[in-house]
């Protein structure tokens, strides 16, 4: 079966279609060949839908020819985009307070992950990420917790380059956190969970992070019932 064929059908055979085809150019871009196996359909109505898709800028065309969501998701996705900030930032100040660390959101962009809200306490050697700072998914907690709940594609292109294992990220499935030292940065510690909505649909990683010094060598120990806490007071928030 696809990854993105249909499982439980809407009973609306063109809807359920069009989900597919619009699921599997989220992931990455995709060409109209890899739109076919992925979803299982025929090349003559992958083409029709996603063209269709693309006039309503649902779908985009990349430089090369591949499919990729297009601005119109892109704006609406805006609004959802708000409301998890509106959402996270009493929490992440709260969690600031509580452990005088740095923390983060990130959202998942292609194979990075965005920095898309940061708290920072005021005083105190931390580590500051911009908001927009983007960074690849092959190091450090939070790329953990994305691979982790992300789909087995991104998975399998990431590992080989990644400095961590397919058992740690069962690991991170099984304890709900993960945590790292030294991995993405000599000196910075961090610890990282994901974010659901009401749904359970995986949106967004919260992050701990700051010197080694402190919440190393295992942050987990340290701040994992706080930062699962956080985590689980925002996803009932959204």
């Amino acid at each position: 079966m696809g990854q993105y064929s249909a499982s439980t059908p809407s009973g609306i055979k063109v809807l359920d279609r069009v989900v597919a085809i619009m699921m599997s150019a989220a992931d990455h871009p995709r060409s109209l060949a890899e739109l076919c196996e992925d979803t299982e359909l025929p090349r003559a109505t992958v083409h029709r839908l996603a063209t269709a898709l693309e006039t309503h800028r649902i779908l985009a065309r990349t430089s090369d020819g591949r499919w990729s969501i297009g601005s119109a998701l892109a704006t609406l996705g805006a609004g959802a985009k708000t409301q998890l900030i509106d959402a996270a930032t009493p929490v992440m100040a709260a969690l600031m307070n509580h452990t005088g660390e740095s923390v983060q959101l990130y959202q998942l962009t292609d194979t990075t992950r965005t920095c898309v809200a940061a708290q920072e306490p005021p005083s105190g050697l931390q580590n500051t990420v911009p908001v927009g700072s983007q960074m690849r998914l092959t190091a450090g907690s939070a790329a953990k917790v994305f691979l982790a709940h992300s789909s087995e594609q991104l998975r399998e292109a990431l590992l080989p380059d990644a400095a961590f294992t397919a058992a740690e990220l069962r690991q991170v499935i099984e304890q709900g956190w993960a945590e790292s030292v030294s991995e993405r940065e000599p000196g910075l510690a961090s610890l990282s969970s994901p974010v659901f909505n009401s749904a359970g649909l995986f949106l967004a990683v919260l992050s701990i992070s700051g010197p080694a010094e402190r919440l190393g060598p295992e942050p987990g120990a340290k701040w994992s019932t706080e930062l699962l806490q956080a985590s689980e007071k925002l996803s009932a928030a959204l």
